[in-house]
This record gives structure tokens, sequence and C-alpha cells, in this order.
């Protein structure tokens, strides 16, 4: 039987989109992507709000409302833990468990700040005890914010992970790298799978697959996607007076018939 943890291949990326309700992860899992994972900015779009604001009983219900749209593994975007103590952050791992995920990803960012290292591998080791404890693995994401937080310290970000490794972390991932020869530099310095985010200017899939990466996702990349595409629609709507928005419509359409076969 092939784990989640088995789909992380070192030079052969999971592919691992980020669906923002039960509709988009139905359609996704259509077009036939081998994993999910929720983002906590496009879930927080779905409710008008901004990343960030979304409690840990929302994101807990969110997350088994997509594990139950789809027979694939689905990890959860759960930001910090929603807690800033170690005993926190276990509790949010044991309520990802219960929602049925397949993995959940913990940020070393409070929402104002980057933790101190020792007491982010503290909050790691707590959140990997709970995941590998029981009956199922979850497999556990360990994120060190820096870069996405503008802390352009590499060094300390692969001793972050480093340190994550050490607690029990299953992958790495370092949001906000984009540049080939850091990636490169952070997978040789670990010995678990590593996940990168596709941002605008990050290597295609692939290069980052030639650099050993395992994982890419997109985080809110998709919803935005398809806000963007609203967004065009009404503007020609408004400004043109045409209707020109029902040629990206009718992929959509026939894209979400086929899915429901």
């Amino acid at each position: 039987m092939t784990t989640f943890l088995d789909l992380h291949i070192p030079g052969t990326p999971l592919l691992m989109p980020n669906p923002w309700d039960a509709g988009s992860a139905k359609l996704l899992a259509s077009l036939g992507l081998e994993a999910l994972a929720t983002t906590s900015s496009g879930f927080a779009a779905t409710l008008g709000r901004l990343d960030g604001s979304v409690t840990r009983d929302e994101a807990i219900e969110h997350a088994a409302a997509i594990v139950a749209a789809t027979e694939l593994p689905v990890s959860a975007d759960l930001e910090n833990g929603f807690a800033d103590d170690a005993a926190g952050v276990a509790e949010t791992v044991r309520l990802a468990l219960g929602a049925g995920l397949a993995g959940c990803s913990i940020e070393d960012w409070s929402g104002d700040a980057i933790y101190e290292p020792e007491h982010a591998a503290e909050r790691v080791a707590a959140a990997a005890e709970v995941a590998h404890g029981g009956d199922v693995h979850l497999v556990l994401t360990a994120r060190a914010e820096n870069h996405i937080h503008d802390r352009d310290d590499l060094a300390d970000t692969i001793a972050r992970l480093q340190s994550f490794q050490e607690s029990g972390a299953d992958v790495l991932y370092a949001p906000g790298l984009t540049k080939l020869d850091d990636i490169r530099q952070v997978v040789s310095s670990v010995d678990v799978p590593v996940n990168v985010l596709a941002l605008p200017g990050a290597p295609p899939v692939s290069e980052l697959a030639q650099a050993g990466v395992a994982r890419i996702s997109i985080g809110g990349g998709f919803a935005y996607v398809a806000m963007g595409a609203v967004v065009e629609a009404a503007r020609e709507l408004r400004e043109e007076g045409t209707y020109g928005f029902w040629g990206t419509a009718s992929v959509g359409a026939k894209a979400w018939r086929d899915a429901q076969r």
C-alpha cells in the first residue's frame, strides 16, 4: 500500500496543488493529481478575510470538508498550529488526526515574529510526538518562514530545518525560496523530503526535480487564479459590454461536469 509519505520522492516531485473549497478539491482530484493540500490564504478569502484570520476550529472544519470531498490524501496548512506553546500545537495536531488528514504543516512564525530556534524545535517535537504516536502516521511538514517574511538568512533557515528534522519532521519546507542554488543547498543539507512553494520566479518543475525536490505546492495560487478570472470577466462585462468570458467559463463548466463522472 502506497502511503502519503511514499509519494515524496526526491527528484520526482509530488505536485500538490491547494484547493480552497470542496468543489475545487473535487475538480483538482479529477485532473489526475495524487495529493492535495489546503491553503490558509485561499480558505480565508472564501470567508471574506485575509490570511492569518482563520481560527483553529474553522481550519480543522475546512480541512475535514476537503478530506470528505476526495479520496486523495490531504495535507492541511495549519499556520503556526494556532498556538505559541508546544502543548497547544500538539492539540492542533490531535485535531488534525481526527479530521482524517494525511498530513499537516506547522510554521515557525507567530504572526508577528519568527520563533527563537530552540522554541521552534520544541514545537515541532511536540507536533511529531502526536503525529507519529498513533495508528496513523500523519506526515508532519515543518516550515521555516524566514524568506517569506523578508528575513533573507539562508544559513539560519538551513539550521532551523536541520533542527526540525532532528525533532521528527517528515518533510521540510522554506517558503519564499526561489533561487535554484539556494534550493539545492537546502536539499543537500537535510535527509528528509523538501517541499518548494511555486512562487513567481521559481524554477520550473524540471529544474526543481533535478535539484532533488520531493514536493511542489502552490499555496493560494490557484484560488487567486480563479479570483483573477472573475475580475477580468467583471471588467469585460462592465467596461466592454461583451461576454468573451464565456470561453473560459465553458472550459470550467465542462471540467466540472467531467469531475462528477
